[in-house]
């Protein structure tokens, strides 16, 4: 499981920059930036505030960091697809939109 990965790509498609993410989510800059590089792993409750301050489930936030080993039984295809779709709500929901 890389969260730091999926942490990045949601902070990203929110349009966030660390420094924002950081301050919602009451840690410091360099924790964040550990996390988003895998140097440092959350407890869960760090997952959940970052989850609350970038405003997505945790359970999308834990999906989108699953490695491909991780989610056996579930298709590649329907992994990305499902990967893609939850991308673009966060993005769409970020700028306002939302129609997707």
């Amino acid at each position: 499981m890389n969260l730091g990965k999926a942490i990045r790509l949601c902070r990203i498609q929110r349009n966030m920059r660390q420094t924002q993410l950081a301050e919602k989510a009451n840690i410091s800059v360099s924790y964040l930036s550990m996390l988003e590089r895998g140097k440092r792993d959350p407890n869960f409750s760090t997952v959940e505030t970052i989850a609350t301050a970038l405003k997505v489930p945790v359970a999308v936030l834990t999906f989108l960091a699953a490695e491909p080993h991780e989610l056996e039984g579930i298709s590649p295809e329907l992994a990305e697809k499902i990967s893609y779709t939850a991308l673009r709500l966060i993005g769409a929901s970020a700028n306002g939109n939302t129609t997707v």
